[in-house]
């Protein structure tokens, strides 16, 4: 697990690799228990079965929209920056790969054509106007 952090030591983005999961015995969580968006990997016994479950509806309260991209097929290229819009890091991310953003920001590049990928955030979504500012990269 890769943690990106800001100049402060705050964690703003993870990224989780395909290999981590493979070396599993069974359950890591990604997210820290104080974020909204939680993130775990978990690698199921043969014929393991969980116990059926909902959950409850509870008050919570988020003031962000937190997002994870897991890469389905091909390659996406990644870009974080920090709360002051700084970029951080570039990474790779391949099939399997995950990448959590608590805060700051982050772009991303297809490098490969057809690249898939399972887009995960925090919502209600209230529209591009109330959610997101852009970065000049």
């Amino acid at each position: 697990m890769k943690k990106i952090k800001n100049k402060n030591g705050d964690v703003l983005h993870i990224i989780y690799r395909l290999s981590e999961l493979e070396d599993l015995d069974f359950r890591e969580d990604i997210s820290d228990e104080s974020e909204f968006l939680q993130l775990a990997a978990i690698k199921i016994p043969d014929n393991h079965k969980f116990r059926g479950h909902k959950h409850l509806t509870l008050p919570r309260e988020t003031n962000i929209t937190q997002e994870c991209w897991v890469v389905v097929k091909g390659k996406v290229k990644t870009f974080h920056y920090d709360e002051d819009d700084n970029l951080l890091e570039e990474n790779i991310l391949e099939v399997g790969d995950a990448t959590i953003t608590f805060r700051g920001g982050h772009n991303y590049q297809a490098l490969e054509e057809g690249a898939l990928v399972y887009e995960i955030k925090t919502g209600p979504y209230m529209g591009q106007a109330k959610d997101k500012t852009f970065i000049n990269d």
